[in-house]
């Protein structure tokens, strides 16, 4: 009798087993919403396309600032723009602007993937690598989880502009 009553629920399980993965799956579906970075912008999507810049300096929406609060520095801005950096799955460039003594704006002007996850996953690691670096007023920041590469590159970027601003 037990091998009749475990013949008959071994049947059931994988139904059952497949129908909870499928809810499952759907109930995961159903929780995401596309990431959109802080300035409303997205890289290109296509590999070898220029975008437009991934976080504006003038970026006024919640979270797109430094998290230490209002960027308070005087006197004029100079921006320059890094080098292009190649990754494992592109190359980018930032544009990093000073005012003072100050780190008040980064900007992606130049973002080309080799495919469309990289560019999903750039669009979503660019605003953190923004805000990192906005808070750390410098390179010194903390690599974005699943987005190693990219951040190397951001990183390596945004200190040859500074280097070429002779920021410290």
């Amino acid at each position: 009798m037990d091998e009749e009553r475990l013949g008959r629920g071994m049947t059931k399980a994988p139904w059952l087993m497949v129908a909870g993965a499928v809810a499952g799956f759907l109930g995961v579906l159903g929780l995401h919403k596309p990431a959109t970075p802080a300035s409303g912008a997205t890289p290109g999507a296509a590999s070898g396309q220029a975008s437009s810049p991934v976080a504006s300096p003038s970026a006024s929406s919640a979270g797109s600032g430094p998290a230490t609060g209002p960027v308070t520095a005087t006197g004029p801005a100079t921006t320059v723009t890094g080098p292009a950096e190649q990754y494992g799955y592109g190359e980018l460039a930032v544009r990093v602007t000073i005012r003072g003594s100050r780190i008040t704006g980064l900007t992606v002007p130049l973002i080309r993937t080799a495919e469309p996850f990289s560019q999903q996953l750039a669009s979503q690691a660019i605003p953190v690598l923004r805000n990192e670096v906005l808070s750390a007023q410098g390179t010194n920041i903390n690599a974005v989880s699943g987005a190693t590469y990219t951040s190397q590159a951001y990183a390596t970027s945004v200190q040859a502009a500074l280097d070429q601003l002779h920021f410290k």
